[in-house]
């Protein structure tokens, strides 16, 4: 699982990771939450995300709600992946919505947020846990300009509410922080996005 705040580059790490694994004669399958287009309740996360959804938008629990019910509906595709690749690798997951809702509510991470999270998500849901997280770490003041650049660039790619709120973001990297700190879900290995990352060394902590 590879995690990061808004803008830390994500997408351009799993993309490298994948090819570098790839060159290594690994199988590697990979994927993305929120899977927008394609579940129902990734699209209204989506909405909630532009201010579009009302009340439902600015409650935590049940933001939370639609992103866990996005990964409970690609659950199976998940396990598909995991039963027919070496390596899975996936922009976002539970530790997101950890991080972003205990962020919102200025919470630390052993706060009542987290853990009623792990209970629906892990327990209830019964998501498979991750083997490894990667958290990209990118100051937050890096990360918004990238995040502009990005919007600047897609035409389909406008900033949403919480790439937009600099506080939030700066909050959110501190929970990332602390989770990794704690091995949550499983063992973190933490990048610094804001140099040049080193892929090849990358590829030999995901392949053990």
């Amino acid at each position: 699982m590879i995690e990061g705040i808004d803008g830390a580059g994500k997408r351009t790490l799993t993309d490298r990771l994948r090819a570098g694994l790839a060159a290594r004669g690994a199988s590697v399958g990979s994927g993305a939450f929120p899977r927008y287009g394609q579940d129902v309740h990734a699209d209204l996360v989506r909405e909630g995300l532009h201010g579009r959804l009302g009340p439902l938008g600015d409650s935590v629990y049940g933001m939370a709600v639609l992103y866990a019910l996005d990964r409970r509906d690609g659950a199976e595709g998940v396990r598909k992946a995991l039963r027919e690749h070496d390596v899975v690798l996936i922009d976002r997951y539970i530790a997101s919505n950890a991080a972003y809702g205990a962020a919102r509510l200025h919470e630390p991470i052993d706060g009542e947020f987290v853990t009623w999270l792990h209970d629906l998500e892990v327990d209830r849901f019964g998501l498979p846990r991750p083997d490894l997280q990667l958290l990209l770490s990118v100051p937050p003041a890096t990360a918004a300009a990238r995040a502009v650049r990005r919007a600047e660039s897609e035409a389909d790619r406008a900033r949403d509410l919480f790439e937009t709120d600099d506080g939030l973001q700066a909050r959110c990297a501190a929970r990332y922080a602390e989770l990794a700190g704690v091995s949550w879900l499983s063992p973190w290995v933490a990048v610094d996005g804001a140099s040049s990352v080193d892929v090849n060394g990358l590829v030999d902590v995901v392949l053990g």
